[in-house]
């Protein structure tokens, strides 16, 4: 008697439907595959059926998935593979990019990753992306097809982060995020803990009386650096028993930000403290009071992220959260060289501890002069 043929099981089926439409051409790199609730029903199967189909595919690196948005087909998934079996290209080179390299804190983040992996015998391969997202992203198709071993990437700010990061940490590639971590995406990364530090930071002016303070930024939406800077902002005013007043936040988008703080400050005459994130924005909050005759720290408290070069030489150096980048380059070259030697080790958040370095730019609000006369006699005199 013939034994029966051998059932092929369903989700075995599904995937080699999957796997013919895109042979096929029908289904094309970056195009959106049917829901797992649409395929189920066409296939008349649960939905784990599908997700066990799918999940063997995304293994390949053939697809992969967006929390919140789907499941779409990789782009140039084989070639990307390959490009990462090539190990005598790049034997010692890992790379490094960030969108700028302007400020202390960017210049001591480089310096401790390079030490880092210049004692384990590596080279840094250094590129700047310009915060433009489309570079990055053709920088790291170059750095994968050159061999390099690793990448570090701080990240061009944004909603969204680009393909070759998501197709990159889906191939278990040794990548490695800093700065922040990108929402709804799971990857190696290293920061700070930018809440705690923001929380520390307003709960020092709150501490000292002050109940108007401000949020300055820059576009605070898909950074999550800035928004858990923001979470900790208005948590510690919330502890405080203050109102969080969405009037008192200010996001950075124009070519000239003095003058937007300016105009912010001559329209807010009753802010009596600053919360910036970074220094540059500190510096510019400064400089802003200083052309309205807001006197800094008497009228006006500043706290900002980061120190600057050679802040101790500036009339009012700012009080600012230590974010330790060096200690973060470093961090990030050990967990790119620990991915080096095992790809596919489970992912690793590092957050590093911040600390508030209390200068001369905050005082108690019970010692602070009124704002509001500078405010206005600022604005008449521009």
């Amino acid at each position: 008697m013939s034994q029966a043929p051998k059932r092929v099981p369903m989700y075995i089926q599904l995937k080699n439907y999957i796997l013919d439409q895109m042979n096929k051409g029908i289904w094309k790199p970056g195009d959106k595959l049917p829901s797992e609730n649409e395929l189920a029903e066409q296939f008349q199967v649960s939905r784990i059926t599908v997700k066990n189909a799918m999940a063997d595919i995304v293994e390949q690196g053939l697809i992969y998935r967006i929390q919140g948005r789907g499941s779409f087909i990789a782009d140039d998934a084989s070639e990307q593979r390959i490009a990462y079996e090539q190990p005598e290209t790049g034997r010692s080179f890992v790379a490094f990019l960030m969108p700028r390299l302007n400020n202390l804190f960017t210049a001591n983040l480089a310096s401790g990753i390079e030490e880092e992996l210049a004692h384990h015998g590596y080279h840094l391969v250094f590129r700047l992306t310009h915060d433009s997202q489309p570079l990055e992203n053709k920088i790291l198709k170059e750095l994968t097809r050159l061999g390099v071993k690793g990448i570090i990437i701080y990240p061009v700010e944004g909603e969204t982060f680009n393909d070759e990061i998501l197709k990159l940490t889906l191939g278990h590639f040794p990548l490695v995020i800093v700065d922040r971590y990108l929402r709804g995406l799971d990857t190696n990364c290293v920061s700070s803990d930018n809440y705690t530090g923001a929380y520390e930071a307003t709960k020092h002016l709150t501490g000292l009386g002050h109940t108007k303070i401000s949020f300055i930024s820059t576009a605070v939406t898909g950074t999550t650096s800035i928004e858990d800077r923001l979470h900790g902002y208005e948590r510690a005013l919330s502890d405080a028993g203050l109102y969080i007043d969405y009037r008192l936040r200010l996001s950075l988008n124009t070519d000239n930000p003095v003058e937007q703080v300016k105009a912010y400050l001559a329209d807010n005459p009753d802010v009596q403290a600053i919360v910036a994130t970074n220094a540059t924005i500190g510096q510019i909050a400064k400089k802003a009071a200083d052309c309205l005759k807001i006197r800094v720290p008497d009228q006006l408290s500043i706290v900002c992220f980061d120190n600057y070069e050679q802040s101790d030489l500036f009339d009012v150096p700012l009080t600012y959260v230590n974010q330790n980048e060096k200690a973060m380059g470093k961090e990030a070259a050990k967990l790119v060289l620990s991915l080096i030697q095992d790809p596919a080790q489970d992912r690793r958040n590092v957050v590093l501890p911040t600390k508030l370095v209390i200068r001369s730019s905050t005082v108690s609000a019970s010692s602070a002069d009124p704002l509001t006369s500078s405010a206005a006699s600022g604005t008449q005199a521009q």
